[in-house]
């Protein structure tokens, strides 16, 4: 209890409203940025506000990575570092170069997929029925004569007593993949954890575990259901420039031609094979699927433009009184990608987030006592693109991650208003599921869990890349009152249109207060939260024993 009521004071004393007049700086640089100077040092509505007009502003020109665009929002970031009096984050910048890759299908019109069987050829055309590029970081593709083998999900999951590869042989082969697991097949929680989205269902490990079985191409089946996304969705990312990690910052095998196929494709593709395309599939949901050679080769061919470019994360802390080797971290990412059609603002993904990083730190700043721990604050570039910023840092950390307390990520914070309930994405994971507990509790709040796991948010942003480096993490949000009904978190709400003053940000307040208290309360302690017996993950051994 005692923490409890320690929470609640510290949750009533970040109500207060007072502003004061601050330094906002005097770099050349920011000068075209709207200029704004009454911030308080607490957590409150007209701050996220500020800085939610000004993220999703016209003057930063949408977030785009590279260019005016990129600098003008980083720009803003360091502004706002520097006046809340934050240390700079890395080795005294403010900025951690990210280098990434762009791959870019040339001609897609002519591209096609050419399916070889003897009962004659199928095209599959680029757009309507299929998309492919290079994930190999290669100026020409193609493939000829290559084999097809359907390996079901493509899973190899020694704890799940699943491997769809076993006894199968796919090396320089192309194989065909459905998206998601056989738990959200099945609807079976005892599976792959029934209908909620594991990381096994995620285009990017079916592409890394082809990879890592030797195929040369792989193709996964799109299903809007499963997926959680439309075909739309994935047409349009994967008609212009796609982005990556250079190889050599991961070092794993990748493979030289990747793409999806519709699911009419595959039928058509399985027909023409000599196959029946849905028994197959209920087939690969049930144990002992043994994965099966089609009658067919595949041919393409297509030339990719490669660039080679740099973005960069934020960065900034506040050194630890006590404990100043061991670090909490808040992320947040800074870019964003509109829809064709849609305006480029992103002001629920993710200048909220973003709004409230930067909320976060200024209540650090005037913290009494000061904290124990150093508190590490991200902004996190490319996370739109493959949260390519968040696992470049894991790769590069700028605080030992064996050190590191924690991650707690801020992206898409609802703008309509106070909810009862704080939805965990992932919930059930780690200990810090129980701290938030507590703050909830301080707000007269409940914790949830995520109330549509099927969508797979959890696999969607950067606390995901902490997560798989073994650093626990927490990433919640304002969860809807109704167990049945839709998040409240910018699904339909604006994602990425303007900044709207009729919005009631006090529900974002809430949540940024909440996930304060929970880092706050760490600062002070000495205890290293961990993950919970069955988690998806673990701390290396390198990181047990804290």
């Amino acid at each position: 209890m005692r923490h409890v009521w320690s929470l609640a004071l510290l949750s009533l004393a970040l109500c207060a409203c007072q502003h004061h007049q601050t330094n906002s700086g005097n770099d050349s640089s920011a000068d075209a940025l709207p200029s704004y100077n009454n911030f308080s040092p607490g957590i409150v509505v007209d701050d996220i506000a500020q800085h939610m007009k000004v993220l999703s502003s016209d003057a930063l020109l949408g977030r785009t990575v590279g260019g005016a665009s990129e600098q003008r929002t980083t720009d803003y970031i360091i502004q706002q570092y520097k006046r809340i009096g934050l240390e700079p984050g890395n080795n005294g910048s403010w900025l951690q170069a990210v280098p990434y890759i762009s791959a870019t299908v040339q001609h897609t019109d002519q591209t096609t997929l050419d399916v070889q069987t003897e009962n004659g050829t199928t095209t599959l055309a680029f757009g309507q029925d299929m998309v492919a590029g290079t994930l190999d970081e290669q100026t020409h593709s193609a493939l000829t004569a290559s084999p097809l083998v359907f390996v079901g999900y493509g899973i190899d999951a020694p704890g799940e007593h699943w491997n769809d590869y076993a006894g199968a042989n796919v090396k320089g082969k192309t194989v065909i993949i459905l998206v998601n697991d056989p738990g959200w097949a099945n609807q079976d929680p005892a599976l792959f954890h029934g209908r909620e989205y594991t990381y096994f269902g995620r285009w990017n490990y079916k592409f890394e575990e082809a990879a890592r079985e030797g195929a040369t191409a792989a193709f996964i089946v799109h299903d809007t259901d499963a997926a959680g996304y439309s075909w739309d969705s994935v047409r349009m990312s994967w008609s212009g420039a796609r982005f990556d990690l250079p190889k050599s910052e991961e070092g794993t095998p990748r493979l030289s031609v990747a793409g999806w196929l519709t699911t009419d494709a595959a039928r058509r593709l399985f027909t023409q094979a000599g196959a029946d395309f849905d028994a197959l599939k209920r087939q690969a949901a049930q144990r002992g699927f043994t994965a099966v050679p089609l009658e067919a080769t595949l041919d393409t061919r297509f030339d990719s433009t490669i660039a080679h470019g740099e973005s960069h994360n934020v960065v900034a802390r506040v050194t630890g009184t006590r404990r100043p080797d061991e670090t909490i971290v808040y992320s947040a990412h800074w870019d964003h990608i509109s829809a064709p059609g849609e305006p480029a603002h992103g002001t629920v993904d993710n200048a909220t987030g973003m709004a409230g990083l930067l909320e976060i730190a200024e209540a650090f700043a005037h913290r009494a006592p000061k904290s124990h721990r150093t508190i590490l604050f991200i902004a996190t570039t490319l996370d739109e693109n493959g949260l390519i910023g968040s696992r470049y840092y894991v790769q590069h950390p700028l605080a030992p991650l064996a050190h590191t307390v924690a991650d707690i990520n801020l992206d898409m914070l609802p703008v309509n208003g106070p909810a009862s309930a704080l939805a965990v994405i992932g919930f059930g994971q780690s200990q810090l599921d129980d701290y938030l507990m507590d703050a909830a509790h301080a707000q007269r709040r409940r914790v949830t869990a995520d109330v549509t796991p099927e969508k797979g948010f959890f696999f969607r942003s950067d606390q995901l890349s902490f997560a798989r480096a073994g650093v626990p993490v927490l990433y919640a949000r304002s969860a809807a009152t109704q167990p049945d009904a839709a998040p409240t978190a910018g699904d339909t709400m604006a994602a990425h249109g303007t900044f709207d003053p009729e919005w009631d940000l006090s529900g974002t307040v809430e949540d940024v207060r909440a996930l304060f208290m929970v880092g706050s309360r760490l600062s002070m302690e000495d205890t290293f939260p961990q993950w919970k017996p069955g988690s998806d993950y673990h701390r290396p051994e390198s990181m047990q024993g804290l």
